[in-house]
């Protein structure tokens, strides 16, 4: 079977995913009997195109690298927008790699939304749809008898999603806790070798791990709805971002710093879940971790969570959470998956 594919948003995430099937093409065929057609790719900035026999990736990349944009590829239909792309066009797989909206989820919801009643699978990096409305999102894909994917929500291409969902099947999960967001661990990485906070997130900036407007990581809102995400798909809670107490890192001071080194500990933002007299609580703020434990010795952009298990008691995942190829091979995970599984991860 060779599957079409349509990418919805084509930043960072969206290229990176085109430049890994391009460049996996031939392994994924020989490997696991998977081929694949892109036959659409559509972003408000960057352009939109459609040619139902599928472009060619090689020469998309290069224009996007070249240009900023892909109206110049030569051939296809151009100027649909994402609805319509996701609507009309042949592909049965939709790639939804939009920027994440944690006050609404959209447009990502509305993509995602739309694809699955349209009868198509949808993998995705975007949380805001899936920590907003993963119940809702899910039911509609059990009732189509689609995949929805999302591994590259949490960890970036690091397998906390399908590494839970498949091979800790069985396990009871009653906790889950870890550093969820690369930018914050590097600046407290960067506070604990002697800078102080603005020092470090300019730092971070300049090295494009923070953005201009650093919000959503240095006040916790990332972490946030990542163990929101993990909470209701592994715990089977049914937590709303704003059950969630937060509390980000800029009030950490050089003094804060000292004072836990003197303990023989760091600070580290820390995503929480735990159950708690039946019920699922969940929270983000930062905490000091003293020596004997794994997290303390995550530095820089890396993550890591522990999962705390009734069988295999704690089992701990690290890895990048951050990435264009990283992030790019979730979805490619996910693709994977599909084909692998005949029931896909359908409803999950």
């Amino acid at each position: 079977m060779t599957y079409n594919l349509a990418i919805i948003g084509f930043g960072t995430v969206g290229q990176g995913f085109a430049e890994l099937l391009q460049e996996k093409r031939e392994s994924l065929k020989n490997t696991y009997g998977l081929e694949f057609e892109v036959v659409a790719i559509s972003d408000p900035i960057k352009g939109s195109i459609y040619e139902n026999a599928g472009v060619n990736l090689k020469e998309i990349l290069t224009l996007v690298k070249k240009e900023g944009k892909i109206d110049g590829y030569a051939g296809g239909i151009k100027g649909w927008d994402s609805i319509k792309t996701i609507e009309e066009t042949n592909a049965d797989i939709i790639a939804e790699a939009t920027p994440t909206n944690l006050e609404s989820g959209e447009p990502g919801l509305t993509h995602i939304r739309t694809a699955l009643k349209r009868g198509k699978h949808v993998i995705t990096t975007n949380k805001g749809p899936i920590a907003l409305f993963y119940r809702e999102l899910a039911q509609l894909a059990k009732d189509r008898g689609k995949s929805l994917g999302f591994e590259g929500t949490v960890l970036s291409g690091t397998p906390a999603i399908n590494l839970s969902l498949l091979t800790l099947a069985g396990t009871n999960i009653s906790e889950i806790i870890g550093i969820m967001n690369g930018t914050t661990n590097y600046i407290l990485t960067q506070m604990d070798a002697g800078k102080d906070y603005s020092e470090a997130l300019r730092e971070a900036q300049r090295l494009g791990y923070a953005e201009t407007k650093p919000d959503a990581d240095v006040e916790g809102w990332d972490a946030l709805a990542k163990i929101v995400i993990l909470s209701n798909v592994l715990m089977g809670a049914n937590l709303k971002v704003s059950d969630v107490e937060r509390e980000g890192i800029t009030g950490i001071t050089p003094s804060n710093i000292k004072d836990a080194k003197g303990e023989h500990k760091r600070y580290k933002l820390i995503a929480r879940a735990w159950k708690e007299n039946g019920k699922v609580k969940a929270k983000v703020s930062p905490e000091k971790v003293d020596d004997g434990n794994i997290l303390f010795h995550i530095s820089g952009v890396g993550n890591a969570i522990q999962f705390k298990t009734d069988i295999l008691g704690r089992v701990t995942i690290v890895g990048p959470g951050a990435g264009k190829r990283e992030t790019g091979f979730a979805l490619l995970n996910d693709l994977i998956s599909i084909h692998r599984t005949p029931m896909g991860m359908k409803g999950v």
